[in-house]
């Protein structure tokens, strides 16, 4: 009987224990994919032939090096821009390095003829097959890995990153719980905040980096090469709207303004960096790809790194 009180006594002190956990610990929800073996972890590895809308569709992934088939993962897919690909996106973001996705499954969708709907330039699939990809692809992922439902997020560099927009208006937005974009071409949110722009949830997190010397998608809109592009205040004050923010903050390091909006009583949802003399490139401290199509050097604020930070604030559980 002492021995039946004594596991009693400790049952309850482990429910207590259990109770006393965040939400968000509680509540993290591991996908099918947990318990199946990976191999080469730490080495990028590809996915072809996944069937979208009765088309052939690809991406690349990147699992963290100690990668754990039991403990469920953040996710972050990354949208390359027009004429590139996924790959060409994480080099020259550098996101799968230890330092910024360590701790993440990194995921570099590939788009049909090198870019995403939305542009007029672009002919390989309609907005509606790209968004069902997304879907697909998160299935796809969750089927495979050990993947925590709950802290999903999507990034993207200039029409990946207008992409990002079309995504967060959408259903199909609903599984992500944050959203990022550098050098954004919003081609499909040019009309004020409604816009047939539906999210699926407020506030939505979001954050933006743009380069006030940017020749590519201007800072002030006006035409793009696949359409009209609005001014990217503009596009923030929509966001604003749609997400309820109520107090907008800024502050000046240099060339770098930082934007911080509370929307929903919680601070940062909506963020934004302009920097002044950043041009269309992916914005970091240190020497890549993008930076030599401009031609600039290093910027003063990594993208990357400001951009995980980021996400690590938002669940769709918080």
């Amino acid at each position: 009987m002492r021995h039946f009180t004594t596991a009693l006594l400790l049952f309850a002190s482990l429910q207590q224990i259990i109770f006393a956990l965040p939400q968000s610990d509680l509540s993290s929800r591991a996908s099918l994919g947990c318990s199946k073996s990976q191999i080469l972890p730490g080495v990028t590895q590809y996915r072809f032939g996944l069937k979208s809308s009765g088309k052939d569709r690809s991406y690349s992934y990147h699992l963290p090096s100690n990668y754990d088939k039991n403990k469920p993962y953040p996710v972050v897919l990354g949208f390359h821009g027009s004429s590139s690909n996924g790959l060409f996106f994480e080099l020259d973001s550098k996101m799968s390095e230890s330092q910024f996705g360590g701790n993440k499954i990194m995921v570099y969708p590939n788009g049909i003829d090198g870019s995403w709907a939305g542009p007029s330039y672009h002919k390989g699939s309609t907005i509606q097959e790209d968004l069902q990809f997304v879907s697909d692809l998160v299935a796809d992922l969750k089927s495979k890995f050990c993947v925590d439902e709950s802290r999903i997020y999507a990034t993207g560099m200039s029409n990946g990153g207008g992409f990002i927009g079309t995504l967060a208006c959408s259903a199909a937005g609903g599984q992500f719980a944050a959203f990022a974009a550098g050098s954004g071409a919003f081609y499909t949110d040019i009309n004020g905040p409604d816009n047939g722009c539906q999210p699926a949830r407020s506030p939505l997190p979001m954050l933006e980096i743009h380069g006030g010397s940017d020749k590519t998608v201007l800072y002030a809109g006006g035409q793009g090469e696949g359409g009209v592009l609005p001014p990217i205040t503009d596009w923030f004050d929509w966001w604003s709207q749609r997400n309820g923010c109520s107090q907008n903050a800024e502050s000046v390091d240099g060339s770098v303004h930082h934007f911080s909006w509370t929307c929903g009583g919680k601070e940062g949802v909506l963020q934004h960096y302009k920097v002044d003399d950043l041009g269309h490139c992916w914005a970091s401290t240190e020497p890549n790809l993008s930076q030599i199509s401009v031609p600039q050097g290093p910027t003063d604020i990594e993208a990357s790194e400001i951009i995980m930070k980021f996400f690590d604030q938002f669940s769709k559980l918080s």
